[in-house]
């Protein structure tokens, strides 16, 4: 049985120290003073019931010797605790509400309750896990569920062949991550991490803030531990599997990077910055437009509108230049056979459809239908 219950919760933004953390110990340690098991300390840091401390070099996160009194301190010590993160599978789960397995697996498909966790069992197949004290308020909410035919909502649900553990579980792990942190790259990150790769490129065209936002994602409480096929599996589940949940992580992502575009820029190599923060009305900052339109190379990629001036010649004063539609007409849609783009003017930023990769456009230059991308280059 591979378990997963320490994969699940993240240790992220909860407190940050200096790279000297006295009165600290590790979190193996912890759980053992805890008397909790690394599956029941992970879903304790999960659902906010015990505090880490982030160090600020990145090293692994750690837990002070003041949370550790607090919680001795509270009444009921350890069992309160751990019956707060004790977790039931399907046979265990059904026995509590009395009812028979089968039926706690349709009310689990048809979202009635969310999964905290999950597991691997020895087929590879997964095995959710449902916290107890949840269990009890839903019986205690919903008694009528329990006993006699079930709604006909929740019969067309599940008619449908719709299975909401996944979504459920995946929704409440996203929210729970944007709570442990307030820094709009690392809230970004989390976002990024519900799309493939193919749709996380149609969103962000620039390859170091892709590289950048992957460096910085949360990582479990003790680390990537578990094997290979564990870690897939949990990769896999973290995505938008859905048409309408896509759209609506496509579209949270993009609201995030311009906040955080806004904050702060992400490093490039070479340890350049790039200025990511829009002028006062909020464009994107004008081109330069240098030289004439004559000395634009003809393989020149599309998303430059500029002419590059060797460094030994003095920069002549910036004119109007008319851009033909193969070096800008391809990004912003379709576009006559020469475009008179004068000094100062900047080009009108694409829309929300096609920031998210929804809007196709069509460039007259090529005659070719280009899916949208997600934000326009700087600087163009």
């Amino acid at each position: 049985m591979t378990v997963a219950g320490d994969m699940c919760t993240e240790a992220a933004g909860v407190e940050a120290v200096s790279t000297t953390t006295p009165g600290t110990m590790a979190v193996g340690t912890a759980a053992q003073e805890l008397r909790l098991k690394r599956g029941e300390f992970a879903i304790a840091v999960h659902l906010g019931l015990i505090r880490l401390i982030v160090r600020q070099d990145g090293g692994r996160p750690r837990v002070g010797h003041d949370e550790l009194d607090r919680l001795r301190a509270q009444e009921g010590f350890p069992e309160a605790l751990r019956a707060r993160v004790r977790t039931v599978g399907t046979a265990k789960g059904a026995q509590q509400l009395g009812i028979s397995p089968d039926r706690f697996t349709r009310l689990a498909r048809a979202g009635c309750f969310t999964p905290i966790t999950f597991y691997l069992n020895r087929y590879r197949a997964i095995v959710w896990l449902y916290l107890a004290d949840e269990l009890s308020g839903f019986a205690a909410r919903e008694p009528r569920l329990l006993v006699g035919r079930s709604p006909a909502w929740l019969l067309g649900r599940l008619e449908g062949g719709t299975d909401c553990r996944a979504r459920n579980w995946r929704s409440r792990r996203v929210e729970r991550l944007l709570a442990l942190t307030e820094d709009p790259w690392a809230r970004a990150a989390v976002l990024a991490e519900t799309l493939d790769p193919v749709q996380l490129a149609e969103v962000i065209d620039d390859p170091y803030e892709r590289a950048y936002l992957a460096r910085i994602r949360p990582e479990p409480a003790f680390g990537p531990t578990g094997p290979p096929l564990a870690r897939e599996t949990m990769a896999h589940l973290m995505r938008a599997d859905e048409p309408d949940e896509m759209l609506w992580r496509r579209v949270s992502l993009v609201m995030e990077l311009d906040n955080a575009r806004e904050t702060r820029p992400a490093p490039s190599p070479g340890g350049e910055w790039r200025d990511f923060a829009p002028p006062g009305d909020g464009r994107a900052p004008e081109p330069d437009v240098r030289a004439d339109a004559g000395s634009v190379p003809a393989n020149a990629a599309p998303d430059r509108a500029y002419v590059s001036v060797p460094e030994s010649d003095p920069a002549p004063a910036p004119v109007p230049v008319s851009v033909p539609a193969s070096v800008i007409g391809s990004r912003y849609g379709s576009e006559p056979d020469s475009v008179h783009v004068p000094t100062g003017v900047a080009k009108p930023a694409p829309g929300l459809l096609a920031r998210i990769g929804l809007r196709r456009r069509v460039s007259k230059a090529t005659g070719r239908q280009r899916p949208g991308r997600g934000r326009a280059p700087y600087g163009t």
